[in-house]
């Protein structure tokens, strides 16, 4: 796994050995980074389930102002850690450990507000919805913000909460991709 493009292009990204940690791949991260390119400069990132932290890495590479991983893993923080040491932008990212399940207090009003949200929660289990109404009650976006979920062709997006309004959906494989807009 290696960072696709911007000033750390080709950075090879620590990733977990197993199963719990599914990495979006390269060829994936770059399509959506091709969708959304110039969404990317200067936004503030937040990376839900962020697994290895790939997606808001290349966002950074890519000229993102800052971004905030969010895992629950003792695993997955430690890779995201030492990736972000590795690529040397500890001044302009933020790791958090916390239950996106249950709720994003931890994120609660942070200001400036994200702009980009990237979602790859586990494939199946459910999680969509959770993560989409803890984010909206997160009162942490602003309006118009972009967000992306990344999600089994099985799952489907929750029409709850009505603030996130599906505007492109893409299908790679077994794997979709949904791009909303959060509109309050």
């Amino acid at each position: 796994m290696r960072v696709i493009s911007g000033d750390l292009k080709g950075k090879k990204l620590r990733s977990a050995r197993g199963t719990l940690t599914r990495p979006t791949a390269d060829r994936l991260r770059e399509s959506i980074f091709n969708i959304i390119a110039f969404q990317v400069q200067g936004a503030f990132v937040l990376d839900l389930f962020a697994g290895t932290g790939a997606f808001a890495i290349e966002a950074l590479s890519r000229g993102a102002e800052f971004a905030v991983f969010i895992d629950n893993t003792k695993n997955a923080i430690s890779i995201i850690r030492e990736n972000i040491k590795s690529c040397m932008i500890d001044s302009r990212a933020k790791v958090i450990k916390w239950d996106i399940k249950r709720n994003l207090n931890c994120i609660k009003l942070m200001s400036p507000p994200f702009n980009l949200v990237f979602i790859d929660p586990p494939y199946n289990k459910n999680f969509i919805k959770p993560a989409l109404t803890n984010l909206h009650l997160s009162s942490s976006m602003e309006n118009g913000a972009l967000i992306i979920v990344e999600h089994s062709n099985f799952e489907s997006i929750p029409e709850e909460p009505v603030v996130f309004k599906l505007t492109d959906q893409r299908r790679y494989g077994k794997t979709l991709v949904s791009f909303l807009n959060y509109m309050v």
